[in-house]
C-alpha cells in the first residue's frame, strides 16, 4: 500500500476531493497553512494500492487550479510506501 499526502489550496480542495472521491479512492483532508504566502492549505491524505497511485495523482494534477504567480505550485505531493495499515 501506499499514502500519498497531497497539499494543495483550500480552494481546490472539494473539486479534487469529489474526482478522488468519485474514483472510489478514499480522501481525509486536514486543514494547513503554509508555503511562501502563508495563505490556506488542505492536505489531503489518500491510502491508495500501489497500481493506482498514478490514477490519483493524474487525477489531482487534473483537478488543481494552475498558479498565476510561478512562486506557487498547483500541489506538492508525498508518495510514502505502507509497512503496515490497520482500521480499529
Amino acid at each position: 500500500m501506499k499514502l500519498i499526502m497531497a497539499i494543495i489550496k483550500d480552494g481546490d480542495n472539494e473539486r479534487v476531493s469529489k474526482r478522488l472521491t468519485d474514483e472510489k479512492f478514499r480522501v481525509t483532508f486536514i486543514a494547513s497553512t503554509g508555503g511562501f504566502f502563508r495563505s490556506g492549505r488542505s492536505t489531503l491524505i489518500i491510502g491508495v494500492d500501489p497500481e493506482r497511485v498514478q490514477r490519483a495523482l493524474d487525477i489531482i494534477k487534473e483537478s488543481t487550479t494552475p498558479s498565476e504567480n510561478e512562486k506557487e505550485k498547483q500541489a506538492t505531493v508525498f508518495v510514502l510506501d505502507v509497512d503496515e495499515y490497520r482500521q480499529l
